[in-house]
């Protein structure tokens, strides 16, 4: 099982084996941590992004950290919300999950993650906090998971979320 913490900072400055990105499908940076992620890791990211040739929604791909602290940047795509019709929670299980799976393939043992779909993608933050700690928890692999929220109000919410999540 996972170690999970929860912190209130910067993903790119984060010292781990590696950073997950919440990308696009076309893996080609845009804004939030997307896009800042691809500025820190410098120009050498966009050109190993482009090399994979995108990432369907929930899926997992590696790459080098670049200019990163990190050693790799895991790059999913999460689902963009549509009101929960199609298919958004277990896409977003998905992109938790195949990125775990991913880290470990990679010999990793300290991961961050952004809250994934969150930002642009409107999916509604505290149920995505409740599907990102779940599958942080069940995944069965000794890593050390650390919940890197930019923000207060997703800080809170990550917060709320996990002690609910330990008391059930």
């Amino acid at each position: 099982m996972a170690h999970f913490n929860i912190i209130k900072g910067d993903i790119t400055q984060m010292h781990v084996d590696a950073i997950v990105n919440a990308a696009n499908t076309a893996l080609s940076g845009g804004g939030g941590v997307d896009g800042a992620i691809h500025r820190a890791a410098g120009p050498q990211l966009d050109e190993a992004c482009r090399k994979l040739n995108g990432c369907p929604t929930g899926e997992a791909k590696v790459t080098p950290g670049f200019n990163l602290p990190a050693k790799f940047v895991i790059h999913t795509p999460g689902p963009i919300w549509h009101g929960g019709h199609q298919n958004e929670p277990e896409l977003l299980a998905n992109s938790y999950r195949n990125s775990l799976k991913r880290a470990v393939e990679n010999d990793c043992h300290t991961v961050a993650f952004p809250s994934i779909s969150t930002g642009i993608f409107d999916f509604p933050l505290n149920q995505a906090a409740k599907i990102a700690i779940h599958e942080i928890q069940m995944f069965e692999a000794p890593l050390d998971v650390t919940m890197v929220c930019f923000d207060p109000v997703t800080f809170d919410a990550y917060q709320q979320e996990w002690q609910k999540a330990q008391q059930r």
